[in-house]
């Protein structure tokens, strides 16, 4: 800390030290410098934010399709595979897709997706209730937080 500094006598001091003059804070009243080596400070952050970007956790969407007159069996299958995606920390989207005369008989897609809902509410959470699309009815699933 150094305080008030005329510019030219700022850089003057950081051509002595072979250091770079840097403005922290570019604001017109009260601009900030700093004298340190800009390179390894750009080397350091960019160290930062690579180190963050791979400890992030991305959540990708993994989708299910059903059908309303799919089978008891291959309906415990897309329950298993569902309950796999949310324990690996996805969020999974429950589509059924209605053919022809079935869109007259939606009130079964809702139960059908509120089975489905509860087979895997041990390791998953209703995120958007079950929607009527057009010919699709959509519901989004996400990992319990409690897990782990």
């Amino acid at each position: 800390m150094v305080g008030v500094v005329q510019t030219e006598d700022a850089l003057a001091q950081a051509r002595r030290t072979n250091l770079d003059l840097v403005l922290v804070s570019p604001d017109p009243k009260n601009p900030v410098g700093k004298i340190m080596d800009y390179g390894k400070y750009a080397y350091d952050q960019a160290k930062r934010e690579r180190e963050a970007r791979r400890n992030q956790k991305t959540t990708e969407v993994k989708e299910v399709q059903l059908k309303l007159t799919t089978e008891a069996h291959d309906l415990d299958f897309k329950i298993r595979n569902a309950i796999r995606f949310l324990e690996a920390g996805d969020r999974v989207k429950v589509v059924i897709r209605f053919r022809g005369r079935e869109m007259a008989h939606q009130d079964q897609g809702y139960d059908v997706m509120k089975k489905f809902a509860e087979a895997c509410s041990e390791k998953g959470v209703v995120d958007r209730p079950p929607r009527a699309e057009g010919r699709h009815m959509i519901m989004y699933l996400a990992p319990r937080k409690d897990q782990d």
